[in-house]
């Protein structure tokens, strides 16, 4: 049913509770964000609700972001940001070694700016401890649009990989995402990666920034989302649409292997 928000909790044996499981969707279906979310990444009016462009249902999300929204100056040689995102709220963050799939849907319009500056439209990043020397690293898992190119980008100790890169029309249609990750300081990690039917990424190996005295990253790690308009600092606006957001922490699988798709 469109709207709802589920999460399941897997009970053991009395007294031998498991650590709850996440199963969650949003439809975006009403006026406000439901508790799924953070408010602190975007400026108010930012994120609206509207039903003119929808994946399904009634309503979706209309995020927009314009310049020196959320500002924040670069640091460690980076450049300035800004920002209008959702932020997933604590309790829905990923675990070092746990497997999750992430579904949504995005909507560029036809008019969608087509210009150079990083743009990033959703990211997973490594949490950095307070004092660590990691808060303005980039995400380890990001999507990216920038001169009409797509791209999957994996980044780890401050060296980006492309995972996957088209150059096409992407405005004008929805496009439904899905990633099965698994984030690992070792080998066993994996992101596998849809854009509709079609497999962009099928990736084995370290998905996360090793530990790190300096740094600041922990062992384990945990891994935290977010999805809108995330760039470096430019005077137009962007708007783009998000509709059926899932988050689901499947079942444990074998070494560098993902558990299949439902």
């Amino acid at each position: 049913m469109i709207g709802w928000l589920l999460l399941t909790i897997e009970s053991g044996c009395a007294g031998d509770r498991t650590t709850p499981a996440i199963n969650v969707y949003d439809g975006f279906e009403t006026p406000g964000l439901s508790g799924l979310w953070s408010g602190d990444r975007f400026e108010p009016g930012a994120v609206i609700s509207e039903t003119e462009i929808v994946r399904a249902g009634n309503r979706a999300l209309m995020v927009t972001v314009h310049a020196r929204d959320k500002f924040e100056a670069g640091i460690n040689g980076n450049l300035d940001s800004e920002r209008a995102e959702l932020l997933e709220a604590s309790r829905l963050v990923s675990k070092e070694g746990g497997n999750y799939e992430h579904a949504f849907s995005m909507y560029l319009p036809p008019d969608f700016p087509i210009v150079p500056t990083r743009l990033v439209i959703a990211q997973w990043k490594q949490s950095c401890p307070a004092g660590g020397n990691c808060a303005d690293d980039s995400p380890v898992l990001a999507i990216r649009y920038s001169s009409g190119v797509l791209r999957i980008t994996q980044t780890l100790n401050r060296r980006r990989t492309i995972l996957f890169e088209e150059k096409a029309e992407f405005r004008g249609r929805w496009l439904d995402f899905r990633f099965q990750v698994r984030f690992s300081q070792h080998q066993d990690g994996r992101i596998k990666a849809w854009l509709g039917d079609r497999q962009l990424v099928d990736y084995a190996g370290i998905t996360a920034n090793a530990e790190d005295a300096l740094t600041g990253y922990p062992d384990p790690s945990r891994f935290y989302f977010k999805m809108g308009l995330y760039r470096d600092v430019m005077a137009e606006p962007m708007t783009l649409y998000i509709d059926e957001y899932r988050k689901r922490e499947l079942p444990d699988a074998a070494p560098g292997r993902a558990a299949s798709a439902p």
